[in-house]
């Protein structure tokens, strides 16, 4: 027992009965069990509990045991005179000060079905992929899960683009460019891209980004790949980068992305290339993403973009490839930007003026194709039927921030499933 798991089921109710009594056998009636307060003082705040006919109102502090009190030097606590009953899983100690005010001390022990206990001991000891995995049933998903897991998720990524709009006052635009970076980095270079493109002050991103080929040369040139050209296409790219340099007092700092544990068509070489051709594509990027109302619309934007010709037979500088085709973003490379920058950041223009936004954004994650990771191959051996973006990446999300870390008293299906306890 934990005094988390304690005020969990407090919260919940979970009890086999709620005939309390307290230590001395007075019958206990808990008219509100409280508010669940989770910053500093009583565990629950403006509790209503009724003993020997007398109607008390105030706080409720729980404990594993009685002697907790002591040990957290309640006593002394200002925050605790309030309090007017003390609820422990274990009573092993009289406390004066509860007796001198005829503070009532309820024990739960045998209150709580020990089914439960198991239960939870399972989940918080397991090292499946999930915690519950012994005792999931994906029956047991409740019915607004990925709704309010995807609302958390675009919540948090806002807070990040708040923060990166504060520091580029206000600048949609160039925080839409740095945040592409960043997701066309993948996991390998996404932070390495996103520092490249905040390196860059972005009214020369502007400027440059109607010749595709300095575009382009700006982007490897602070990459650190044009200091030994190879080719005249790389001579063409070291020229162009020197001239912009020059011209926009460009620093001298290199970024070096890594191609390692890459495959080809992920290579920094391609991405930035193709990042170069969907800015030289679009002008005034931003502007037309907050004003798409379609998902088709959406992905329009990215099609067709490639990276340019002398792509086509390299994936490296000066080693030509044996296989010739152009290197198109793909529709999955095109999702995935769309969902963990473009999306995000459309909420986050529109949330303070208008009320629809988050359920126009959850209808985009409806049409768009769910993500096929480790992480979604998982969930569906569970027998989690997954179809849209909407359910993958509320699965993700949910097992980065609950599964991973044992959350599971935050957890809709955790409380489905030590609520039942016919599922042990």
């Amino acid at each position: 027992m934990t005094e988390k798991l304690l005020q969990y089921l407090w919260n919940f109710k979970i009890f086999k009965n709620f005939d309390f009594m307290d230590i001395e056998g007075s019958p206990v009636e808990i008219i509100e069990f409280g508010k669940w307060n989770t910053n500093a003082g009583p565990d629950f705040l403006d509790a209503k509990v009724k003993i020997r006919n007398i109607l008390l109102a105030g706080h409720i502090e729980l404990h594993v045991k009685s002697s907790d009190w002591i040990f957290h030097n309640h006593s002394q606590d200002p925050n605790y005179r309030n309090i007017i009953l003390h609820v422990v899983f274990h009573h092993d100690i009289e406390i004066n000060e509860f007796t001198d005010k005829n503070i009532p001390t309820l024990e739960l022990k045998a209150y709580i079905d020990e089914e439960v206990l198991k239960k939870y001991e399972k989940l918080a000891n397991g090292n499946q992929f999930i915690p519950c995995e012994p005792v999931f049933k994906a029956s047991k998903i409740p019915v607004a899960f990925h709704e309010e897991n995807i609302l958390k998720k675009l919540e948090e990524k806002s807070l990040d683009f708040e923060r990166s709009l504060q520091q580029f006052k206000n600048n949609f635009e160039a925080v839409l460019f740095h945040s592409l970076a960043y997701s066309f980095g993948l996991k390998v270079n996404a932070f390495i891209f996103k520092q490249m493109a905040e390196s860059i002050d972005f009214t020369v991103i502007n400027k440059v980004r109607q010749n595709q080929t300095q575009l382009e040369a700006l982007l490897f040139g602070i990459s650190g790949w044009l200091d030994h050209p190879e080719d005249e296409q790389m001579n063409l790219w070291k020229r162009e980068f020197e001239f912009v340099k020059a011209k926009f007092n460009i620093s001298e700092v290199q970024f070096h992305p890594k191609f390692l544990r890459l495959r080809p068509p992920n290579f920094p070489t391609l991405r930035l290339s193709q990042l170069a051709a969907l800015y030289h594509r679009h002008h005034n990027l931003f502007s037309k993403i907050i004003h798409i109302k379609d998902a088709d619309e959406l992905s329009e934007l990215f099609k067709d973009v490639k990276a340019s010709e002398y792509w086509d037979n390299h994936f490296n500088f000066g080693k030509i490839s044996k296989v010739e085709q152009p290197k198109t973003l793909t529709k999955e490379f095109t999702d995935l930007v769309i969902l963990n920058t473009v999306l995000p950041l459309k909420y986050t223009y529109h949330k303070y003026h208008r009320e629809e936004i988050a359920d126009e954004i959850i209808h985009f994650y409806r049409k768009l194709s769910a993500e096929k990771n480790s992480v979604t191959d998982e969930w569906k051996r569970l027998g989690v039927n997954i179809k849209t973006a909407l359910e993958s990446q509320s699965l993700i999300f949910h097992y980065k921030h609950s599964c991973e870390e044992k959350n599971c008293l935050n957890c809709g299906i955790g409380f489905k499933l030590l609520k039942d306890s016919s599922d042990a």
